[in-house]
């Protein structure tokens, strides 16, 4: 368990290897309150896990299994959610399989995002789940 200014909001790992979903992901957790933690593997997810509140896993990532991913996250008891291709039904199914508390299609969390993920990040504050 790290030290943070009291008020901080909940650390929340963005793991994606698309520079482009890592940024998106990573200013929807900061506009929800929260601190992104931008990580692009499945090892740096596992050394940073005792200081996480939450987990953000883009499911299509080249650099590590998505699915994977989610389950190190859950079962380290890190609330956790992922992002797919609307497409592939079958690994979100699989992912929420992992662990994953909600997962979402590209599409839904670009036009929604600030009010899903938002809304988790901010469950995640308002639980007192932040360290």
């Amino acid at each position: 368990m790290t030290s943070r200014p009291v008020g901080s909001g909940p650390r929340v790992a963005v793991l994606a290897d698309d520079l482009i979903w890592a940024t998106r992901l990573s200013e929807i957790v900061r506009r929800a309150g929260g601190e992104p933690v931008r990580l692009a593997s499945a090892a740096l997810l596992r050394a940073a896990l005792g200081t996480l509140d939450g987990c953000v896993v883009d499911l299509t990532a080249r650099s590590y299994d998505g699915i994977l991913a989610v389950n190190i996250a859950a079962t380290a008891g890190v609330s956790t959610v992922a992002v797919g291709q609307h497409d592939a039904a079958a690994q979100r199914r699989a992912a929420r399989e992992a662990g994953a508390g909600r997962v979402y299609a590209y599409r839904a969390l670009f036009e929604h995002g600030d009010r899903d993920l938002g809304g988790w990040v901010a469950g995640l504050r308002e639980s007192g789940v932040a360290r």
